[in-house]
């Protein structure tokens, strides 16, 4: 295996030909990621030729339903969980809601108390935290308050008595970083017979889950931050998708993957995510190892992913640590972080944001729907934090500009 090819990776992606894009280097990635070629080629097809009910006996209908199957069944297949338990859903914000749907009515009649944190986004922590209108009992997982680390050893505690069914937590937080050890997480969570559910939105760009070594029971992301089209992905392991009330058609309820689909799927944007599978396999194939199985290519694109974000981020975090005039979020290590850089300056954040637009430089400046950890951080989610995020197709020339942009725009 070699190293990532940046070369053949860019030209995967449609916006870097783009005349309007020149010149402008992407670092608002966790906000959504450009779309790879693939996905848009089968978006386009599906909307010309495709566009019609699915699953009927007509040929442009068998097409489109054997798109969207086509979809279900190779993500699975990267990501090691079985065809029925992936659903698709319009957005991980969507799926959360619903989720916390069916285990305010499991709770109901079970009893027993949920883990949430303060690291996550509030998509998987609002929803959770509301059950306590019902009389569900919450606790809550904190923080460090100085450097937003989850601390492993703080999970047990919660656990003791054995009344926690479910603990939610990220995969990393959008504006921390930091990877937590989410098989370690969720081996002390099932030892205390609980479930575990989590949020891989800001992991998922770096690398598609590993289900089996993860161990999570269900595990969410966004598809249109990975590189495709407006969808969240729920995967949801069948003991836990069965124990859980059915949220779509009672008449669906027996086909696992429309028990969490209130509404009907969105068909195009479903199909196009097969343009997913067809990405990774190519950067496995180009890469020498697109003969292997299909979770072992999806490892191996997940291993390029990041040892190119790594050596990316390294001088990128070296520039930052040096500075007096703001407060780095997270790990300063680029091996244990996303390169998702949140930054707390000694100004307002968004004048700087846009200050870096006029040296070529889209980012961002705000809360990122991540109230609770910055206020846990001692940040004011009003003032917010300047959040500069990359992944596997940014280039190096792109990060040095970047660091020239930064050097430029907090001197002043």
């Amino acid at each position: 295996m070699t190293s990532l090819d940046i070369g053949f990776v860019r030209s995967c992606f449609p916006a870097f030909s783009e005349p309007a894009l020149a010149g402008q280097a992407f670092f608002e990635n966790a906000g959504g990621s450009y779309t790879c070629r693939p996905v848009i080629d089968r978006l386009s097809r599906f909307y010309r030729q495709r566009k019609v009910q699915p699953y009927a006996p007509y040929a442009a209908s068998h097409a489109a339903g054997a798109e969207m199957d086509e979809a279900r069944s190779r993500l699975a297949a990267l990501m090691g969980v079985e065809e029925d338990e992936l659903s698709f859903g319009p957005s991980t914000s969507a799926n959360t809601y619903v989720l916390a749907q069916a285990v305010r009515g499991w709770l109901a009649r079970k009893g027993g108390a949920i883990v949430v944190t303060n690291q996550d986004h509030e998509a998987n922590s609002g929803v959770w935290r509301r059950l306590a209108e019902e009389g569900i009992e919450v606790r809550e997982w904190r923080i460090d308050p100085g450097t937003g680390h989850l601390d492993p050893a703080g999970l047990p505690p919660l656990l003791a008595d054995g009344r926690v069914r479910l603990v939610c937590f990220p995969h990393c937080s959008n504006v921390v970083g930091e990877i937590n050890p989410v098989a370690e997480i969720c081996a002390t969570a099932r030892a205390a017979g609980a479930f575990t559910c989590v949020d891989g939105v800001s992991y998922a760009p770096h690398g598609l889950p590993d289900m089996g070594a993860l161990g999570a029971d269900i595990y969410l992301f966004s598809a249109y931050k990975t590189y495709g089209p407006h969808q969240g992905i729920l995967l949801m392991r069948r003991a836990v998708a069965e124990l859980l009330p059915a949220q779509g058609h009672w008449f669906n309820a027996g086909t696992l993957f429309k028990r969490f689909t209130p509404a009907g799927p969105d068909h195009a944007q479903v199909a196009a995510c097969a343009g997913l599978a067809d990405y990774v396999d190519a950067l496995a194939a180009h890469h020498g190892a697109g003969g292997a199985p299909p979770l072992e290519r999806s490892r191996a694109v997940h291993r390029l992913m990041r040892e190119h974000e790594i050596r990316l981020l390294r001088p990128l975090l070296d520039q930052l640590a040096v500075r007096n005039d703001l407060r780095l979020i997270g790990p300063r290590t680029p091996e244990t972080r996303a390169p998702t850089v949140a930054l707390a300056l000694d100004r307002p954040v968004a004048p700087v944001a846009a200050a870096l637009a006029a040296h070529g430089i889209m980012a961002s400046a705000g809360d990122f729907y991540a109230v609770r950890p910055l206020e846990a951080l001692g940040i004011d989610p009003a003032r917010g934090v300047l959040r500069l995020s990359f992944v596997h197709y940014t280039s190096e020339a792109e990060v040095a500009q970047l660091m020239l942009a930064l050097d430029a725009v907090l001197a002043r």
